[in-house]
């Protein structure tokens, strides 16, 4: 099964490789510089346990490199090769070690979810877009305070769990797979959920990275397709961060995190308030441009 599930990862990431490049030679998207140094350091912290979605977005709002409402598609856009990278090294090393049916279930159910919330992101407006956005970096911030207070479950031993939690599990992927589609990742919902139901922390990140390099995948070709997004950001993202993925898991492996954790909570927490006060200040125009005509 883990062979197979390999197998499957590297077709998919070759095939979004392809897609991205022909459309990066079409439009001629040359690499941002910034975007490069972004992709770098959001993938190498992502490998290390930091996670790469939530700074990114910040970034993205803090230099506005991109507009509100198209944040979550050009973030996803550049961060799902490196995560397959990420995916193909978590299961190699530890996937052997994980319940296949909680692995498989968990790939499945997000990769479900995902492509029930893809057009909701198409259909959303502008405002709804910041809302979750912002909401979704002041979760991401409380789950960084929470591992730095030492207050994030710090989980079991276990290699699988009982019929129940694996039936409710799954279910929860396919609620995280839809929330991904805002930019909501599933890093840290996912890690802190099979930690307190018992399960090994380590062996999350197998059932963590898989998950969102499946589901992303088909979200990044859509985006590629659709052609709204500004490719010249995701491909320097992803021609920086693969390299920073492998440096992470194979030459540093591991860092004393938590000073940055704190820097990044604080970054995170002020963006998302930002995000939030974007988010109501363009529902207001909204409600109010109708009134005035």
């Amino acid at each position: 099964m883990l062979t197979v599930l390999l197998g499957l990862l590297l077709l998919v990431a070759v095939g979004n490789a392809f897609v991205m490049v022909r459309a990066a030679v079409r439009q001629q998207a040359w690499p941002r510089a910034e975007a490069l140094v972004l992709g770098a350091v959001a993938n190498f912290l992502d490998t290390l346990g930091i996670g790469s979605m939530a700074p990114t977005m910040a970034w993205f709002k803090f230099r506005k490199l991109v507009p509100d409402h198209l944040i979550p598609q050009t973030m996803i856009t550049g961060l799902t090769l490196p995560t397959m990278v990420e995916g193909l090294i978590f299961l190699s090393l530890l996937g052997v070690g994980v319940d296949p049916v909680l692995l498989v279930g968990s790939i499945l159910a997000f990769l479900a979810g995902g492509w029930v919330g893809l057009p909701l992101i198409a259909r959303a407006r502008a405002w709804v877009v910041q809302g979750v956005v912002g909401l979704a970096l002041l979760i991401a911030a409380v789950f960084f305070l929470l591992s730095n207070l030492d207050l994030m479950p710090v989980g079991g031993t276990a290699t699988s769990l009982p019929p129940g939690l694996t039936i409710l599990a799954i279910a929860a992927s396919f609620g995280f797979g839809v929330l991904i589609n805002f930019g909501v990742g599933n890093y840290a919902p996912t890690l802190a959920m099979l930690s307190l139901m018992g399960l090994d922390p380590r062996l999350c990140f197998p059932i963590m990275a898989a998950s969102a390099s499946f589901a992303a995948a088909g979200i990044a070709t859509h985006h590629i397709r659709a052609g709204k997004i500004d490719l010249r950001i995701p491909v320097a993202m992803v021609l920086a961060g693969i390299p920073a993925v492998l440096v992470a898991a194979y030459v540093v492996k591991s860092l004393p995190l938590e000073p940055l954790r704190w820097l990044v909570s604080v970054v995170i927490i002020y963006t998302g308030i930002v995000m939030l006060r974007s988010a109501a200040a363009s529902r207001k125009s909204a409600v109010t441009a109708p009134a005035a005509t």
